[in-house]
């Protein structure tokens, strides 16, 4: 019988490393619909989360929508706009990125297994998941120069501690209240971020956050 919670765990992990070995960025933002989708329908395969009502099942189909459709749609007019296809000079190479994705997922087992949290059965490695995809954000954040690549680490670190707080919180309802109030400000940081990138674009032709190190007073 396949296990859909692994399996999406699976599919959650590899679009991190694909994230990290991408220079195509319409191809990291189809990547980030994939991750939405697949971190919001975790919390309906986990046993431990018990029988779903209809109040949790709107919360989910809201959430894939923004997750799924709204965010990257903003971010897909986002590259339209600024006209700019690959990022060509990242401040950490792909192959090392996808060799630090790699790295990041061993510590994350590691941090895991000395945590010694009494996880239910099958939540540890939704737990390892979601350390390596909160890392992963960060880390893809630090070691990209195009602000759009930075928006998406962003949204990949809001994945990975949804995911983490999925893993830890028994009670889910008190789960769908707190990331419906996190999925706003997402939501609100993303709009944000978007006049930002088209300020940045207009200024220096370029979404390039280096090029802000020239402003001077």
């Amino acid at each position: 019988m396949i296990n859909f919670t692994e399996a999406i765990l699976v599919i959650i992990l590899l679009s991190v490393l694909f994230s990290l070995g991408s220079t195509r960025l319409l191809a990291l933002v189809r990547i980030m619909v994939l991750q939405g989708v697949a971190v919001s329908l975790i919390p309906l395969f986990l046993k431990d989360h018990g029988t779903l009502g209809s109040g949790p099942i709107i919360f989910f189909q809201v959430m894939i929508l923004i997750k799924g459709v709204l965010i990257p749609a903003l971010l897909y007019l986002a590259v339209k706009r600024v006209a700019i296809k690959r990022e060509i000079e990242p401040f950490i190479g792909y192959h090392a990125s996808i060799m630090t994705g790699l790295v990041i997922i061993l510590v994350s087992v590691f941090i895991t297994n000395h945590l010694r949290l009494s996880l239910p059965t099958g939540q540890a490695t939704l737990l390892i998941a979601a350390i390596t995809t909160m890392a992963s954000g960060f880390f893809l954040m630090m070691a990209r120069k195009k602000a759009i690549t930075q928006v998406i680490g962003y949204l990949m670190l809001e994945n990975g501690i949804y995911l983490i707080g999925t893993a830890l919180t028994k009670h889910s309802h008190t789960l769908y209240i707190v990331e419906f109030g996190v999925l706003l400000d997402l939501l609100v940081g993303v709009m944000i971020m978007g006049i930002i990138l088209n300020n940045i674009n207009t200024a220096f032709d370029d979404v390039d956050t280096t090029l802000l190190g020239r402003l001077k007073d």
